[in-house]
């Protein structure tokens, strides 16, 4: 039993810091922007909590990221807007 309160703890932190992470994630002018932006940051942000956690920094690293295409591609500019990408 303590360790099924030990994942369902790191399922929850992990989702709620990717969810954080990814009102702010996505930066820029396009859909695809936006959801490059977020997944990368996403992504960072999973695997910093997979790794504070002690669970998979990969397993993080790749839900963070999906929550943060899916942030970064379901907003428009309107929603949350952080300026131009790095990249342009």
């Amino acid at each position: 039993m303590r360790t099924f309160d030990f994942a369902m703890r790191t399922i929850v932190n992990l989702v709620v810091g990717a969810a954080i992470l990814s009102t702010i994630a996505a930066c820029g002018n396009t859909t695809q922007d936006r959801a490059l932006s977020g997944a990368g940051i996403g992504a960072a942000g999973g695997a910093a909590a997979g790794a504070v956690t002690g669970t998979s920094i990969l397993g993080g690293a790749v839900l963070g990221g999906v929550i943060g295409a899916a942030a970064g591609g379901l907003t428009d500019e309107d929603d949350f807007n952080l300026g131009d990408p790095i990249w342009k």
